[in-house]
């Protein structure tokens, strides 16, 4: 059994859970998620918990029992508080802005980088180099981010590019050149 499958979830006022076989849905203020379950792993909602249980004994099923638990949590957590990444894009004439369904970069190419917002998530620039994704499901946000800082990796010997905020970079020295 795994430790952090045998936690219960608290499920706030707001939320209303639907426990089905292979499937757990949740639904709150922010929007509905829908999370598959891994095969083995069932849910039992008790009052204002949601409790995460293997349906056999199999020393195997102690990963995804801490798995299913922790998808299920973020699922709470999403469609309550939320999920955020924050994103900085560095460099002389490299910036962002938001066209409608769209996010159109320059990042130091011959043409600008445009990039499809994909449903459930909004992105907010302030100062056209500060980029914020929101939204409720965790793995997409995280997915979105990365595929933003992706466009543009961080330049190891100039410093330039997309990075998370608060990312350290490890500089490298250039070349020393012949003395």
């Amino acid at each position: 059994m795994s430790r952090i499958g045998k936690k219960p979830i608290s499920i706030p006022k707001n939320v209303k859970v639907d426990v089905q076989p292979g499937i757990v849905e949740v639904q709150g203020p922010k929007g509905k998620l829908r999370q598959p379950l891994p095969p083995g792993i069932a849910f039992k909602l008790d009052g204002d918990h949601l409790q995460a249980t293997t349906l056999h004994e199999d020393p195997e099923l102690g990963k995804f029992h801490g798995l299913a638990r922790s998808l299920v949590a973020n699922a709470v957590r999403g469609v309550t508080e939320g999920f955020r990444k924050d994103l900085d894009i560095v460099g002389v004439g490299y910036r962002a802005e938001v066209k409608g369904k769209q996010v159109v970069f320059a990042l130091g190419y011959s043409h600008p980088v445009v990039f499809d917002i994909p449903t459930g998530i909004d992105i907010a620039i302030d100062k056209q180099t500060h980029v914020t994704v929101t939204g409720s499901d965790r793995q997409l946000v995280g997915q979105v981010a990365a595929d933003i800082r992706r466009l543009r990796k961080p330049d190891p010997y100039k410093q330039k590019g997309v990075r998370y905020t608060g990312e350290q970079l490890k500089k490298k020295a250039g070349k020393t050149g012949a003395k």
